[in-house]
């Protein structure tokens, strides 16, 4: 295995090629949903199934992390994370094919499961190659590239189905990974621990009850999922809320995004410069201070205001900052929460983020569609509530993440 203090050129060009892929993938997500209104106009659909497209795609990203983790760590990352890019490629050019709003949903399931090979093997192998500060500060330069995609997507999107048919993005997603697939098959290492040992779900079955056994593993998990869903719920949805409900344009929408996602650039960035200075309990309180007061002037200004859309754009915007300076030492410390091999572990960690995604999403498009923007903004405070709730526990051991060497 290696351990990288430095990240020389050959050293940083397999997270180089994993983030775009990663970036390929999520583009694949926050490009098309401006684009989801023209979808479902072509296929005569309902506008319930523009934040759908999304769910879908978060759903196949659960699919298979159950399996592709403990499969990684027996036959090695390398040959399991090439076949997940091969599989991007073919589904997005399937998309193509698609005559109705079924099929087209049913592929972008089919698409999100590339989305297990990101966390169950890819950042598994992350983990693995670097030392801890070193892999908390590639982690939180990765995040800046991978949200480059919700920052650009949405204007990008939006533009291109002025001037293009929706159904070309899907050529350039494809590119885009393979181009990283040429990438990944040079640089990147094998790192798996168990190769060679037989895989059967029996030992599957007991190495996943030992890890979800393991509460201070499961409360890290379900932390970084509610903490995560405010995003995601406003990706999925914003759309709808600024397009359709605001009747604002599409340019003016796509401006929208820019706060909320250069927010949490700049929690990244000033996550980067403060790990050699701070342990990395100290960031994670630190960001809290940021994600639930953010949350609560959402909320407050949406439930006072269903028109409020700048005010929910400031506390998102708030909060996303608080995000960058957190999650990327919280998933540091949840991965190492268990001594089981780190594909196994990292699989049971996107398994209960993508449920939390999965079914949040759905809950945040209903509670918008009942109750507007507040009850929207209400369900988002939530989540930030339970994170709270959970870092309690997370961080019950004093010792945990006190370290100051990172």
């Amino acid at each position: 295995m290696q351990n990288n203090k430095r990240l020389g050129r050959q050293a940083l060009l397999f997270p180089l090629c994993l983030v775009l892929y990663e970036f390929s993938t999520y583009i694949g997500n926050d490009m098309i949903q401006p684009g989801m209104l023209a979808v479902v106009e072509q296929y005569n659909a309902g506008i319930e199934w523009v934040p759908t497209s999304m769910t879908a795609y978060l759903a196949g990203g659960m699919f298979l992390q159950w399996l592709l983790g403990p499969l990684s760590d027996r036959i090695g990352r390398r040959p399991v994370m090439l076949t997940g890019v091969v599989w991007f490629i073919v589904t997005c050019l399937a998309t193509l094919l698609a005559q109705n709003i079924e099929q087209f949903t049913f592929l972008r399931f089919l698409q999100g499961i590339s989305l297990c090979f990101i966390g169950a093997v890819g950042y598994a192998a992350i983990q693995e190659s670097f030392e801890e500060a070193v892999c908390i500060k590639i982690t939180a330069l990765m995040a800046n590239v991978a949200l480059i995609a919700p920052l650009l997507g949405p204007l990008v999107g939006a533009a291109w189905v002025h001037y293009a048919p929706w159904e070309t993005m899907f050529i350039l997603f494809a590119v885009l990974a393979a181009f990283s697939f040429f990438g990944l098959h040079r640089a990147m290492p094998e790192t798996a621990t168990r190769l060679g040992e037989k895989l059967s779900l029996k030992d599957l079955g007991h190495d996943y009850k030992l890890v979800l056994k393991n509460v201070r593993f499961v409360a890290g998990s379900l932390a970084i999922g509610f903490v995560s869903l405010p995003l995601l719920a406003w990706i999925a949805q914003s759309p709808v809320i600024i397009i359709s409900g605001e009747k604002l344009s599409t340019y003016e929408y796509g401006l929208l995004q820019v706060p909320i996602f250069g927010a949490l650039i700049l929690g990244n960035l000033v996550l980067a410069r403060l790990t050699s200075r701070r342990s990395i309990r100290s960031l994670i309180i630190l960001g809290g201070w940021w994600i639930v007061p953010g949350l609560l002037v959402a909320a407050v200004a949406t439930v006072a205001s269903s028109h409020a859309y700048l005010w929910m754009t400031a506390g998102l915007s708030l909060y996303a900052f608080g995000i960058g300076l957190a999650n990327a030492g919280l998933v540091r410390l949840t991965l190492f929460a268990s001594e089981m091999s780190k594909g196994t572990v990292s699989a049971a960690m996107g398994m209960l983020q993508m449920l939390i995604f999965t079914v949040g999403i759905e809950v945040s498009k209903h509670a918008y569609l009942h109750g507007g923007s507040g009850l929207f903004s209400l369900f988002n405070l939530l989540g930030g509530v339970l994170w709270l709730g959970l870092m309690f526990v997370f961080l019950k051991d004093k010792t945990v993440g006190n370290a100051t060497d990172v």
